[in-house]
């Protein structure tokens, strides 16, 4: 007989004799003791992991630098799992302060998971929760070396924490690939379910040449035919006047010679150029899915202009900077627009305002840019001020609540605006007014950009979903459902077939216009994904997440060619130029970067069968603008590279 037996035993005599206050005192005090006996057990389980994690994080952080890099990244997947454990077995204040003790180690790379998680007060929460329970369902991709793996297997079995070993076993898998800390924003991804996804949706076909008889592609065949025509006219001019040119080419000597070699060194880069941008040139052509709307002639002729003179870039030519920096917004300003040639540029504010300021209208170009080229930093300031007194910009007011996101037209003639809201407005330049509301996400809109082509449009949102819309109608065309947290940016692909999505689940994905369908998962980035940008040939894509970190992913395969600790803080903005050889990127950190994109592409057309990383972006130029955080950036169809941003209160 068990003391169980013997209790029951006792309490039914006790009842039998009518001794009501003796078998009272005797309920209470096993109720007592068992609680006692919870409490402690519950206690020992907290303590258990509690120190087990404790000696693994002093271990980690005072291992050998050679080391510590991978073996620090075991410390999150542990940390997250030893937390939802204790929640699952129903110890929860022992999981919270569990949590608090530790979280601070992780805030720099996992803020938004952290807040998540934070919420979680009950163990049904794991499962209600996405993030919870897709964390739980999958496994942690860690990348260690054979030695790293031994000490840590070493010092688990010399502590004898079993607990951890167990959370291990669980939730993590390594990979003996030896890694450097440079790898570190590929060394930790999700396996499982996810990855088997990924493997699945990027094997799909993709179509990501540029369309079929472009704009631009006409206009260029028109000015390729222009220059051979001149060309031959030089060629047939008139004989008197090449005599002439002898006669004078004899008298001048050496200066002529001097000429010459300038001549052939300006011919060496031009044909330099013309093989690096031939990337563009040579692209499949593709037929789009859209019905695409058709140019006027005016417009044309102003693409062709552009074309005419735009200026060649590669890693020795670099574009002009010309930045517009917003005053006394009180950090009121969320985000901002250059139209393509930089003439007009836009602010959407917290107030729920959008203003437009035309630069025409802003005083005289000498008092409103200060050229500062030689000392690195920005070549062309120009200041935007928001005093309500002088107001020298359109306001645009409609929404009721903070704007996240403003978008020019490709000419400029219409502007998007997102909210709080819920909502997406249209807006004319011209007319400075509101013609239309779209109205079909649930939550606040974080992002809206229209096509290269104008006329449709894309929107991400809190609601996980990204949508296309046209703008003759007030519904969307396509709704694109599949990430597990807020869609926070969008990018159109060039021939119209596609766009991108970037998410704080920390994936960006690629979906077909035409069936609303995923064609690519990327997976890769450590912390959200804030800013998108793709090649204008249509094969490359660039992303940069909150951590500064910025990859190059190859479309066609889905794999990443060139991750890189870019910025050492958030990365808002990217963009190419037009023949895709720089890529440029802003940062809250107060930087604008140029990567010579042609030196990665070119190691990667070498050995297209790697499937790491093939080479990194070189940094060509850092330029710093002091104070003001980058909001935008753009390159004109002139190559001129447009950048915005806000000038940081204090300043």
């Amino acid at each position: 007989m068990d003391d169980e037996d013997i209790e029951k035993a006792v309490l039914a005599y006790l009842r039998k004799k009518g001794l009501k206050l003796t078998e009272l005192s005797l309920q209470e005090e096993q109720n007592r003791l068992s609680t006692d006996a919870s409490h402690s057990r519950s206690q020992n389980v907290a303590d258990s992991y509690f120190d087990g994690y404790s000696r693994l994080r002093s271990w980690a952080y005072n291992s050998l630098d050679s080391y510590k890099h991978e073996l620090l990244r075991v410390l999150y997947p542990v940390f997250i799992h030893c937390f939802m454990d204790l929640v699952a077995q129903g110890y929860m204040q022992e999981a919270r302060t569990f949590f608090h003790t530790f979280r601070e180690d992780h805030e720099l790379m996992h803020l938004r998971d952290l807040q998540k998680l934070e919420g979680i007060l009950s163990p049904s929460h794991l499962e209600e929760m996405e993030l919870a329970r897709f964390s739980r369902q999958n496994k942690v991709k860690i990348r260690l070396c054979e030695y790293s793996y031994g000490l840590l297997l070493q010092f688990i079995h010399k502590t004898k924490s079993f607990d951890m070993l167990g959370v291990i076993n669980q939730h993590i898998n390594f990979e003996g690939q030896p890694t450097s800390i440079s790898d570190d924003s590929e060394a930790v991804s999700l396996i499982g379910a996810s990855q088997d996804l990924a493997r699945e949706i990027n094997q799909k076909e993709l179509h990501w040449g540029l369309l079929e008889d472009s704009v631009e592609e006409r206009m260029e065949k028109t000015l390729s035919d222009l220059d051979k025509t001149e060309v031959e006219g030089n060629k047939e001019g008139d004989p008197e006047e090449n005599n002439k040119k002898k006669t004078d080419g004899n008298k001048q000597g050496t200066s002529v010679s001097n000429k010459k070699k300038k001549d052939k060194a300006v011919g060496a880069t031009g044909k330099s150029t013309r093989s690096e941008t031939s990337m563009v040139s040579v692209a499949p052509r593709v037929k789009s899915e859209l019905t695409l709307p058709q140019l006027p002639p005016e417009v044309e002729l102003s693409i062709l202009e552009d074309l005419r003179n735009r200026a060649q870039l590669n890693s020795l030519a670099l574009p002009s900077v010309s930045f517009y920096t917003f005053l006394h917004t009180h950090n009121g300003l969320n985000c901002s627009a250059i139209s393509h040639d930089g003439s007009l540029v836009a602010g959407g504010f917290s107030d729920s305002s959008v203003k437009v300021w035309d630069m025409a209208k802003i005083g005289q170009p000498g008092r409103a840019s200060n050229s500062q080229g030689e000392n690195g930093s920005m070549q062309g300031m120009h200041s935007l001020a928001s005093d309500e007194t002088k107001r020298p910009y359109s306001l645009l007011q409609g929404h009721s609540g903070p704007v996240y996101s403003v978008s020019f037209s490709p000419f400029a003639d219409f502007l998007l605006s997102s909210s709080s809201d819920n909502t997406i407005r249209l807006w004319s330049t011209r007319l400075n007014a509101n013609l239309v509301c779209y109205k079909g996400h649930n939550f606040p809109v974080w992002d809206a950009q229209f096509s290269p082509v104008g006329h449709y449009f894309a929107t991400a949102s809190h609601d996980r979903t990204a949508r296309v819309w046209s703008m003759e109608r007030i519904q969307p065309l396509r709704v694109m459902a599949g990430h597990l947290s807020d869609v926070d940016c969008v990018q159109w692909h060039p021939n119209c077939n596609y766009i991108v999505t970037g998410s704080s689940d920390k994936t960006v994905r690629l979906w077909d216009v035409q069936s609303g369908e995923c064609a690519r998962l990327f997976i890769g980035h450590r912390s959200m994904v804030l800013s998108l940008a793709i090649s204008p040939d249509g094969r490359f894509m660039a992303s940069g997440d909150e951590d500064g970190t910025i990859i190059m992913w190859d479309l066609s395969t889905g794999r990443s060619v060139s991750p890189i600790m870019g910025h050492n803080s958030c990365v808002w903005t990217l963009a190419f130029s037009c023949e895709g050889t720089l890529l440029a990127s802003g940062s809250a950190d107060c930087m604008v970067k140029l990567w010579d994109v042609t030196s990665s592409m070119k190691a990667l057309k070498t050995d297209e069968s790697k499937s790491g990383p093939t080479s990194r972006l070189r940094l060509l130029k850092a330029l710093p603008t002091k104070s003001t955080p980058v909001y935008n950036l753009r390159f004109s169809r002139r190559n001129l590279l447009f950048a915005a941003g806000a000038l940081s209160a204090g300043s």
